[in-house]
């Protein structure tokens, strides 16, 4: 059985996500890394975001990492980039992150980290997905052998020190509304962007377990947007449940996506001689407009299929340092191994202070195709996808589009779902042929 997705192990807690598969992922998950390493008792570093299903999955994957032999330090509520670089700076063996980011608050997911910091690779995952699904033969030592685990509150204030290092601007002078999204940087904003001398505002950092993403956050920015013209902030930032995304809101209100956030970090990147080999890497879902915004700026966009994972091998395998997501999920490689909100957030802060400009006039310059997405809601995601109508009708849209425009038709990586994407010279082609494909699709 598939176990793992594009992002971990996801699913409705306590059902297809339940305690008794936490326990089995950290026991077998905990045994393969010690497999790949000499030491006695590997450490491992395990976090949570403050959805009301972290508390029970967490100690279950505990429990299966101590049976055996792991040394577990408990980060507690953390950000999943947090735990990210502090796998790198404690020098652990891994690290676990029980989360499912931006999804409503019955998913949750478990995702882990080699000692790099990065995603686990597809090989390690496929061998613990091999022994999930047969008979536990794995060591059960009673004593000497078992693992043991420590809280170590101290991990949050050494990954805000490395967030607050990442930047050498004085950010005062500057009005911002935060979103915390009920998430995992709720209790850390509010520490950070003092420290940085931001005037700042907060919403959505009181986290009661069930209120994760539930209209507020990067997904949903509505309230935020309000809140940034009514308290004539500069500007607005949001956060996603586990803390890897960000999307911001201009003085104007206008959200200001993924795409726009790494044009205006990788212009300036460009100007200062800091963006390696002149290149942004991002998914397919990026807009067109963003591509050829770039290109008026002598910058090259490469891009990868849906996924951060694949953004991320894209910038190692040729040493680029911006990548990212529509989304708001952007990899800063200079300084973490995966997406992280609050770097962004920092990253974004320091363009904007630096320019002089407000990020309405820097965002302006990025001229989008109009783009619309929908979601359909499907029992089988990937044999509906290969259909042979399906496909002829994808096809024969492409071919329309040519060279202004864009179709893109995949599956979810974490929900039952086909993602439908077009993008087209003018709204009135978008929906033509966006209800062309979804009418296709639902026969």
């Amino acid at each position: 059985m598939k176990y793992f997705g594009t992002d971990g192990v996801r699913g409705i807690a306590n059902q297809d996500l339940s305690p008794e598969l936490s326990f089995k992922l950290g026991r077998i998950g905990g045994y393969i890394l010690t497999k790949h390493t000499d030491k006695k008792n590997p450490q491992v570093l395990v976090g949570r975001d403050t959805r009301i299903s972290g508390q029970l999955l967490q100690d279950a994957l505990i429990s299966g990492l101590l049976s055996v032999g792991i040394e577990v330090l408990n980060l507690g509520v953390i950000t999943t980039p947090g735990v990210s670089y502090l796998v790198r700076a404690q020098e652990a063996d891994a690290g676990v992150m029980i989360t499912a980011s931006h999804n409503p608050v019955e998913y949750n997911g478990i995702k882990f980290f080699g000692s790099d910091g990065f995603k686990l690779s597809d090989d390690l995952e496929l061998e613990i997905e091999h022994l999930l699904d047969k008979e536990d033969n794995l060591p059960r030592p009673s004593a000497d052998g078992l693992g043991t685990v420590s809280e170590y509150n101290e991990g949050v204030n050494k990954y805000i020190k490395f967030l607050e290092d990442t930047v050498d601007e004085d950010l005062s002078g500057m009005k911002v509304v935060i979103d915390a999204a009920n998430g995992s940087t709720s209790r850390l904003v509010s520490r950070l962007f003092a420290d940085v001398n931001l005037d700042f505002d907060t919403m959505a950092t009181v986290p009661d377990g069930l209120n994760i993403n539930d209209h507020v956050g990067s997904t949903h920015p509505e309230n935020l947007q309000k809140r940034v013209v009514e308290e004539n902030a500069d500007l607005g930032l949001a956060f996603d449940g586990d803390g890897d995304r960000c999307i911001a809101v201009d003085e104007n209100g206008n959200v200001i996506d993924g795409d726009k956030i790494m044009y205006i970090c990788a212009k300036h990147w460009h100007n200062e001689e800091r963006l390696k080999d002149n290149t942004v890497v991002t998914t397919v879902m990026s807009n067109l407009g963003f591509t050829k915004s770039l290109a008026n700026q002598n910058i090259k966009n490469v891009q990868t299929k849906v996924g951060d994972r694949y953004v991320v091998e894209e910038m190692l395998k040729h040493g680029y340092n911006i990548g990212g997501e529509q989304s708001g999920h952007i990899i800063f490689l200079d300084f973490n191994n995966t997406g992280d909100g609050l770097l962004t957030a920092l990253q974004l802060l320091s363009v904007i202070k630096k320019s002089g400009q407000s990020l309405f006039e820097m965002a302006n310059e990025v001229e989008y195709y109009p783009q619309k997405l929908v979601n359909l809601q499907v029992p089988n995601k990937n044999s509906i996808l290969n259909d042979q109508n399906i496909q002829k009708q994808i096809n024969k849209v492409r071919a329309e589009l040519g060279d202004e425009g864009r179709v893109v038709v995949r599956p979810s990586g974490t929900e039952p779902l086909l993602r439908v994407m077009v993008e087209a010279s003018t709204s009135e082609l978008v929906d033509k042929y966006i209800n062309e494909i979804v009418a296709i699709i639902k026969q």
